[in-house]
């Protein structure tokens, strides 16, 4: 048989096989199919009290745009509001050191500096160290941080007179070797300082390039580090805080000065280090200050939770105060992650792509911002009197100028002078720089695996205050906790709700429902869409009044997945099924669609204190709301279903919306935070950690609400689990382990172990149409049809 014969075999073999086997589940000709089968309406006729839906554009893709425009103003707004956050006292130094504190506080929590630092020594590595001519000496270093992290660094000592001590902070994709000796910008200036009589600490960062699974080595350790409530610049700036008092305790000198200087990522550590500790007198910043409001685009491992609600850079310059910060305007490190051939980042809106991380880039300002930004800055602390001047500003065209140097050790000791021999050197550390940065790596990846196992008894800990001796004393003590998930975890817009302005037509219907496409006002820009579907018995004149169920989709889904054919295998048209069994349904758009689209946005809230659920949780608001005022629902009787990262909202939004009577959680129950900390080699298999949704990660989860304790916050109302044990989301015992912590807080605590269940089930990553069903049924007290009373 020829190739062109062959083929037409092929095409006539696979329309006969479609017609014998018309589905994967086995459908023959004449079949009835399992799915709901729907007709679109024939007219496009608005419900009764609503106004008509005119908007023929992609209402799914339009909500998403209408919150990024607004996640874009709420940003805006929090840089002119930031001042409302300040009380500074510029009556003295000390005065204003005073009334900096909460700000400094609230730095150090939220790049998760919640360790103490464990006292100790530097170790040196080499038996000697490698004497450059007669100048100064290079030796390895590796000194405690914390309980099982140390630094691991370059201390460069000169031969003669010391005149203070330098932390020298490199740009991540710099090693300590290059500020010894380096022809790239930003090299070589730690060989002048230690040549102008200062002893010079290096420390590694970790670099930005890729690992096995296509992310930076910054990106792949903040991930866990941010569910755990740390960072990877937090872990950073600790070490350097760290290095700052061993080198106070080995100078034999008490009033001998520090100094700490970085270039791009070096810039932004020594920043923030020295705003956070007052033993640093003078710091130089390069190739890292201006506005701070593009912080959305920016790589991951710079990701700072609810940074630009008070502190821009100009904020953070004001924590030096009323020590000296010299601001280098010069050139900046470039650097981009998924980002295209005009340097802008890159938007697949449509599938996954080869590169699994965040879409980032290193901003670089233009001269003038950073000059108006430095402005902010002064402005803060213009009336502050001090003997030396607070805030300079040196102007350049390289990376880490002279000036800048000079500037830096004059504030260390005015009598001392820049050296500026900088001589070719041939280091033999260089041979093993990248096993120590290998060694840094695996500590911090190590560390954040223990803070994973330790977070268990963290939750602990953190739950004591909620009381289970009564239903009364349970629903009293557990208002607190309610009140941090929305403002500490999910971050709340305290914003009034529009009116709904609800518009609709007439959408599909089947044998026995009618459905409507719905679009409502919530916020300015921000709207819900979703899909109503009704029974065709239902009254609609108020006469009878029928529970509702919300139906929520999962990741990448769509209102219209849930209702028919379409996407049959995962969501067996569960908003049709339910319909015919007389409940009304809801079908909404939540915001997680559009792939990178809607990722961008999770960073865009993050950068002030919010997250997607910020905008999801008014949505179901308003949605409950609006259909609670429908003369043909009963208020009282409003469930929430939601598959997969539906079942993420099942978790998240009903705690927070109490016109939701019940919430199911099918397809994602189980341990969360283990889900978005876990490195091991077999929970990588089931770990979001090495895989494309970068924006799954919540701060500090790990601390505060796995999925036990958001249940608690469901609770009393009741909770139930849909588990498939084939559904590759997490092993069994993990999602039996979480929901035994549930079913004791209901059974054995509160006396109420009817109120919830888990179905265990022979099945995927799916709806089941079960034992949700019958649970549906039992507690909005809606009969079985055919069912007698």
């Amino acid at each position: 048989m020829n190739r062109l014969n062959l083929s037409a075999f092929l095409v006539l073999a696979l329309q006969v096989s479609l017609m014998l086997n018309l589905s994967p589940l086995g459908l023959h000709a004449g079949d009835k199919p399992p799915w709901a089968v729907l007709k679109g309406a024939p007219d496009q006729s608005p419900l009764p009290g609503t106004q008509q839906l005119t908007d023929q554009s992609d209402l799914s893709a339009k909500m998403i745009q209408g919150i990024d425009q607004f996640l874009l103003k709420q940003i805006a707004l929090a840089a002119e509001n930031r001042a409302q956050n300040w009380n500074r006292d510029l009556s003295s130094p000390a005065a204003y050191e005073k009334s900096i504190v909460p700000q400094k506080q609230e730095l150090a929590k939220i790049l998760g500096l919640s360790d103490p630092l464990v006292p100790g020594r530097f170790a040196y590595l080499e038996s000697a160290p490698q004497k450059i001519t007669n100048d100064f000496a290079v030796y390895e270093v590796t000194w405690p941080v914390l309980d099982d992290l140390q630094g691991g660094a370059l201390l460069l000592v000169p031969s003669g007179k010391i005149h203070g001590d330098i932390i020298a902070v490199p740009e991540a994709s710099q090693t300590p070797e290059d500020l010894i000796y380096s022809k790239q910008p930003g090299g070589s200036y730690a060989q002048q300082l230690a040549r102008s009589g200062f002893r010079v600490l290096i420390p590694t960062l970790i670099n930005r390039e890729l690992n096995k699974w296509n992310l930076s080595q910054r990106e792949w350790l903040h991930r866990a580090a941010f569910e755990l409530g740390r960072t990877l610049a937090g872990y950073e700036v600790q070490k350097i805080q760290a290095g700052v008092k061993l080198l106070q305790q080995t100078s034999g000198d008490s009033s001998r000065p520090v100094g700490i200087i970085g270039w791009g990522e070096g810039g932004r550590l020594a920043l923030y280090a020295a705003a956070l500790d007052s033993e640093i007198d003078v710091a130089a910043v390069c190739g890292y200050f201006g506005p701070r409001e593009n912080l959305w685009q920016e790589p991951a491992d710079r990701n700072v939770f609810g940074l630009l609600n008070s502190l821009g850079d100009a904020e953070i310059a004001s924590l030096v105060a009323p020590r000296s910060l010299i601001i280098e305007n010069g050139t900046f490190p470039e650097y981009g992650y998924r980002t295209t051939a005009e340097a802008k980042l890159e938007v697949i809106d449509d599938h996954y792509p080869k590169m699994k991380g965040k879409p980032g880039k290193l901003l670089i300002p233009s001269q003038q911002e950073v000059r108006d930004e430095f402005a902010r800055a002064r402005q803060f602390v213009a009336d502050l009197k001090t003997e030396t001047p607070c805030l300079t500003l040196v102007e350049a065209n390289e990376a880490v100028v002279d000036k800048t140097l000079q500037a830096l050790i004059s504030g260390l000791d005015a009598d001392s002078t820049l050296s500026t021999e900088v001589k070719p050197v041939e280091l033999q550390t260089r041979s093993h720089s990248a096993q120590r940065h290998a060694g840094q790596l695996a500590e911090i990846e190590r560390h954040n695996q223990r803070l994973l196992q330790l977070a268990y008894e963290s939750r602990i800990e953190f739950m004591k205050n909620l009381k289970t001796g009564s239903l009364d004393e349970f629903n009293k003590t557990v208002e607190p906790y309610r009140d941090i998930f929305k403002k500490d975890v999910v971050g709340e817009f305290a914003l009034k709700l529009l009116p709904a302005n609800a518009r609709t037509r007439k959408y599909q219907e089947g044998p026995q429902t009618v459905s409507y496409q719905v679009e409502m006002d919530v916020f300015p820009d921000v709207t819900a869409y979703g899909i109503l579907t009704l029974p065709k018995d239902l009254k609609l004149d108020g006469s009878e009044k029928r529970p509702v169920v919300v139906t929520q989709h999962g990741l990448e889904g769509r209102p219209r997945h849930t209702v028919g054919e379409e996407k049959y295998a995962a969501y067996k048209s569960f908003s049709t099924h339910l319909a015919e069994r007389g409940f009304i349904t809801f079908a909404p758009q939540n915001p997680y669609i559009l792939f990178d689209r809607f990722r961008t946005l999770q960073f865009k809230a993050q950068s002030i204190g919010r997250t997607l659920f910020s905008i999801a949780v008014p949505q179901h608001q308003q949605i409950t709301d609006w259909l609670k005022a429908q003369p043909f629902v009963d208020g009282s009787r409003i469930g929430f279903y939601g598959i997969s990262y539906g079942g993420k909202s099942a978790m998240r939004i009903p705690p927070l919306v109490d016109n939701y009577a019940l919430s199911i959680c099918s397809a994602d129950f189980g341990e969360w935070v283990w889900k978005n900390a876990a490195t091991d080699q077999r929970s990588l298999r089931y770990s979001y950690v090495n895989k494309g949704e970068y924006e799954i990660f919540e701060w500090n989860l790990g601390g505060t609400f796995n999925y036990a304790e958001m249940a608690a916050l469901i609770c009393p109302r009741p909770f139930m689990v849909e588990r498939g044990h084939f559904d590759g989301v997490e092993p069994d015992d993990r999602v039996a382990q979480e929901f035994a912590k549930v079913r004791f807080l209901y059974q054995a605590q509160l006396g109420i172990g009817d109120r919830t269940t888990i179905e265990w089930i022979k099945g995927p990553h799916a709806i089941h149409e079960q034992g949700a069903y019958d649970f549906l049924h039992q507690h909005l007290d809606w009969a079985v049809p055919g069912k007698s009373e």
